[in-house]
C-alpha cells in the first residue's frame, strides 16, 4: 500500500426504499478540512488519469457502477517511491479512498454501466493546483489493459 494513503470499508444501509451510502464525516478520523465535493462519471472502459494534485487530498468513493482506481507514487524521499497500487472500489467494493497530496491517481470504469465517482476534497479545484499525464505515458510503468490472471 502507498504512503499516506487510507482505505476504508464504508456503511451502506438498505431499506425498503432503497440505500443510505455513507462516504465521510466531520467527525471520522480520515477528515482534514472541506473544500468542495463533485461528482466524476466514466463510461466503461474510459481511463480518466493520469493526474496529480500539490496541494488537494482526495477522498474518493464510488456510489454507482465500478472503478479501477490505480495510485502511483513518485514523492521523492517517499518510502513507497516507485510502487504502484490498484483498489476495485464500486458496489462490490464500497470504500473511501482517502489519497494524499503529490500521489499519481487515475481510474478506469469497469463492468456495463457508467461509474459515479464522488470526491470530498480538502481544498476547492483550480487549475494550477493540478498537473496531468497522458494515461500510457511511459513514466508511469502501468498497464491499463484488461488482466486475465
Amino acid at each position: 500500500m502507498i504512503d499516506g494513503v487510507i482505505i476504508k470499508p464504508l456503511k451502506k444501509i438498505p431499506d425498503e426504499r432503497g440505500t443510505i451510502m455513507h462516504m465521510l464525516r466531520c467527525d471520522s478520523p480520515e477528515f482534514e478540512k472541506f473544500g468542495e465535493i463533485y461528482f466524476s462519471t466514466v463510461y466503461p472502459g474510459a481511463i480518466k488519469g493520469w493526474h496529480i494534485h500539490k496541494e488537494m487530498t482526495l477522498n474518493y468513493a464510488v456510489v454507482s457502477g465500478m472503478i479501477k482506481l490505480v495510485l502511483y507514487d513518485d514523492r521523492p524521499g517517499s518510502k513507497t517511491n516507485g510502487e504502484l497500487q490498484e483498489i476495485f472500489l464500486g458496489a462490490e467494493n464500497y470504500a473511501l479512498v482517502k489519497i494524499p497530496p503529490m500521489v499519481w491517481n487515475g481510474f478506469k470504469g469497469m463492468g456495463a454501466e457508467t461509474a459515479i465517482v464522488a470526491n470530498c476534497s480538502s481544498v476547492p479545484h483550480s487549475a494550477g493546483e493540478i498537473d496531468r499525464m497522458d494515461p500510457f505515458d511511459k513514466r508511469i510503468p502501468y498497464d491499463w489493459a484488461l488482466k486475465h490472471k
